[in-house]
């Protein structure tokens, strides 16, 4: 799918004091390691553990808050509009609060699926991932590495440019800013080299394209 603007954003949108609740109150909640689309929620084994960490290494938490939702659907709306993508878009999923530590990261991938949902008598049934987003809780002054980066992948291989195509994103370095994209569009978290990265991601629903 050819678009014109592969991400939209929204520089120290929210306010740090939303920034802390949100952390203080993940914190207080269970945490379950970082997991790829291929395990599901299955307990894995030493090995498997092994392979998954060769594309993901990162903490998280489950949100699905009203109050977190409130905050960051408006952004969502506006970024869909702004950027000309207009999808149609239902619903979210639960946040996903990831901690970055020393030496995490998660490698290339996009958060769109080859099928939509198949959860009989679930809301999200029949939907796919259109739209990411996440929010940014630290300030990238607190932490060193864990960049955000972006490989634009609808182009002639013998036209890429590595300035234009694969970029970091770093315009969402100071606290609370928001970077909301297509859920196609490849990206990747680089390993953090000292302090610690909190995020907020998002997806948000809707049917198949037609």
């Amino acid at each position: 799918m050819n678009i014109s603007n592969f991400y939209w954003y929204f520089p120290s949108a929210l306010t740090p004091r939303f920034c802390d609740e949100v952390i203080k109150y993940a914190k207080s909640q269970k945490e379950t390691m970082g997991l790829t689309g291929g395990y599901g929620d299955k307990k894995l084994n030493r090995e498997e553990i092994k392979n998954l960490q060769k594309k993901r290494k990162s903490d998280l938490v489950w949100l699905n808050d009203n109050w977190i939702y409130k905050e960051l659907h408006p952004y969502v709306r506006e970024a869909n509009k702004n950027a000309g993508w207009n999808y149609d878009w239902e619903r979210s999923e639960s946040c996903q609060f990831t901690k970055y530590k020393l030496n995490q990261y998660y490698d290339w991938h996009c958060d769109s699926w080859d099928k939509p949902y198949n959860k009989p008598n679930h809301p999200e049934h029949g939907l796919i991932r259109k739209l990411s987003m996440t929010c940014q809780l630290t300030d990238g002054s607190e932490y060193s590495g864990g960049e955000l980066e972006f490989d634009f992948r609808n182009y002639d291989p013998h036209m890429r440019d590595e300035s234009k195509h694969r970029i970091q994103c770093k315009e969402i370095l100071p606290k609370g800013s928001i970077i909301v994209f297509p859920s196609f569009v490849w990206h990747r978290v680089k390993p953090v080299t000292n302090g610690t990265r909190y995020s907020l991601v998002v997806w948000n629903l809707g049917k198949p394209f037609r």
